[in-house]
This record gives C-alpha cells, structure tokens and sequence, in this order.
C-alpha cells in the first residue's frame, strides 16, 4: 500500500502541458506555510531583479528594511537589508513553479538584467524543465516547470523506481488521508 494519494487541488500550479496557463498572481494574506528570507545589500536592485527578472510582485515592504515578494500562492520572498551578501552563491537553491512557458521568458529576462547570471534551461530525469538563477545577493534560484507526462516515458520509468506511481486523473482524495 502507498502512502502517496492524489492532493494536486491543494496546489496553485496547473496541470502541466504545453499550454499550461498560470494562476494569476496571488494577493491575498494568509499564514504563510513557508518562506524564503533573502539579505541584500542593495534592496532597490534585488526587488527590481526579482520583479523583472522573475515575475515576483511586489506584496508589502518596510521601507529601506524589507520587501515581502510573491508570484503564486505559496511562492513568498522576503528581501531583507543587510551589510553585506556572500560573496559565493551557496550550494542550496530555492524553487518555485512555473509553467513552461514562462521557462524562457524568465532565463531571457534574467540575462538581459545579469548577463552570465543564468544556467539553463534543462530538462531532469524527474520530468521537469528548470532554469537556474544566480540572483544579486548571490542567491541560487530555480524555476521548475512540469512537463506532459508520458505513462511510457523514462521519466515515467525514473519515478516508477523511485516508488512514485502517477496519480489518478480523478478528483483528489486527501480528505480520506487527512
């Protein structure tokens, strides 16, 4: 027996394909699961960066402290003011979803704003396209983006050994497992 169940209508990312449509940007306020903090020692050129590069908005800031970001629901930056940033990007990442035409718009936008600042876009073994983004704090960001599933694919295959099996194309059933 698996663990695993179907629970997609909780998430704001989209059934993935080719012509996947994004949710709108979320502007409500809610208990935030889950947060990014992110110093910086310029604030004005990362919220610039973040909006223009990667599609964030602007929610709320303190002046010359803090600016909370956000693109989809669950997807919550905070910009914070700092003396100084690594000097190296880290080896973690963040990622938030996409869908994949946003993929290249992002890298494209991303280069323009920092040439040299993108690596990407690539496709993983776990059916996603990703595009990694070395943002001005020196932040490893990624956008990762669903591609269709193929039950007779190697993807389908790498997750199938993993133990990860598909769900059904039926509505979701988390509230016999919650």
């Amino acid at each position: 027996m698996s663990d695993y169940y179907n629970a997609f209508e909780t998430s704001p990312v989209p059934v993935p394909g080719p012509d996947a449509v994004p949710p709108e940007p979320f502007r409500g306020i809610y208990g935030m699961p889950a947060f990014v903090t992110i110093p910086t020692s310029d604030l004005a050129e990362s919220v610039d960066f973040w909006i223009r590069g990667l599609g964030f908005f602007e929610l709320f800031s303190v002046p010359g402290t803090m600016v909370h970001l956000r693109r989809w629901a669950f997807q919550d930056v905070l910009l914070v003011s700092a003396e100084s940033v690594p000097e190296q990007p880290p080896a973690m990442s963040f990622s938030f979803a996409g869908v994949l035409s946003q993929v290249e718009p992002v890298a494209e936008a991303c280069r323009t704003l920092r040439p040299g600042s993108v690596d990407g876009p690539r496709d993983t073994p776990w059916n996603t396209r990703d595009v990694e983004v070395i943002t001005p704090e020196n932040a490893r960001v990624v956008l990762t983006a669903a591609k269709p599933f193929d039950p007779a694919g190697q993807e389908a295959r790498n997750l199938a050994a993993m133990g990860i099996t598909p769900p059904d194309d039926g509505p979701g059933d988390h509230g016999k497992h919650a």
